[in-house]
């Protein structure tokens, strides 16, 4: 869907543990989907000049270094900083990007004079980071976005502007539809909205996942439950899961881009307290091994 090449800049702006940008790092030192065997100049261009993430938290943002390091990044470019209070109108050409991968925080928001630097006004954090994807990508460039799904119905202003905005300077191709719990600390269900931006949008592939079983800390998403939405989005073709819906179908007034599934399909079960619970204890578990880490650094 994104497959970033090497020789491209690769970009988190909410780099959070930097969890994306460590699953690129991987991706393309293996060679990418081609997994063609790197050259000394390919490895160097992918350790020092390939990779660029900011962060707003303290916590966070050295959380983010240390899983980079450890993931064989060794001088991670990772900047501490409130992506969001950088001013959209002074975005040049070489500040911009060939892939964005980013899950930003969803709920938050933001103070009045930061919303001034968006053409698109919200209090919504992730609506401000959507806004900046959109122009921190070069054109052709590609992202994968985590998102919160109710995006894609919201009837507010900001909601709609943003959902025309994205389909007039963008190719929204795909919309992966995710359980609750595929995301961690989400706290929503959330969609993945894979674009490329320099033409409008025609055509939205929608699909639809479903593992058939709860998903969580102790659980999570692997290859195999992904298997048939990377077979099926090579073609964009039809299934039980996955349908296509024409823009020009699309109502003009509201942008409304629900998930609707047209061959129907159950509801996702509820997780039991006791996985919650669960859940909890292994984030804690892992949160205690990460600071150990650190601390054995300082």
């Amino acid at each position: 869907m994104v497959n970033p090449q090497i020789g491209e800049s690769v970009y988190d702006p909410a780099v959070g543990s930097a969890g994306f940008l460590c699953e690129a790092f991987e991706f393309m030192r293996k060679g990418g989907s081609s997994g063609a065997e790197l050259s000394t100049a390919d490895l160097d261009t992918l350790q020092t000049r390939t990779f660029t993430g900011k962060e707003k938290k303290s916590l966070a943002y050295v959380i983010a270094i240390m899983n980079m390091i450890l993931h064989g990044i060794e001088a991670p470019k990772v900047i501490r900083t409130n992506t969001l209070t950088e001013n959209l109108s002074d975005v040049q050409e070489r500040d911009r990007f060939d892939v964005i991968l980013a899950n930003p925080p969803f709920g938050g928001s933001e103070r009045k004079e930061v919303q001034q630097n968006f053409e698109i006004r919200t209090g919504e954090t992730a609506f401000l980071f959507l806004q900046h994807f959109i122009r921190l990508l070069r054109a052709g460039g590609r992202a994968g976005v985590v998102i919160k799904n109710t995006f894609l119905s919201n009837t507010d202003n900001a909601s709609v502007a943003l959902r025309q905005k994205l389909l007039s300077d963008c190719n929204l191709h795909t919309v992966l539809d995710c359980p609750g719990g595929t995301f961690q600390g989400a706290g929503v269900k959330t969609v993945v909205l894979f674009f490329e931006k320099g033409s409008p949008t025609r055509k939205v592939w929608f699909y639809q996942l479903d593992p058939g079983r709860n998903l969580g800390k102790t659980n999570p998403l692997n290859d195999r439950d992904l298997a048939e939405f990377v077979a099926l989005q090579k073609t964009f073709a039809d299934s039980p899961k996955s349908w296509s819906v024409d823009v020009g179908s699309i109502d003009p007034e509201s942008w409304d881009l629900s998930v609707k599934n047209p061959h129907g399909g159950e509801a996702a079960a509820l997780r039991s307290p006791q996985e919650i619970l669960d859940e909890i204890s292994a984030l804690d578990a892992e949160s205690a091994v990460v600071l150990g880490r650190i601390r054995a650094l300082v």
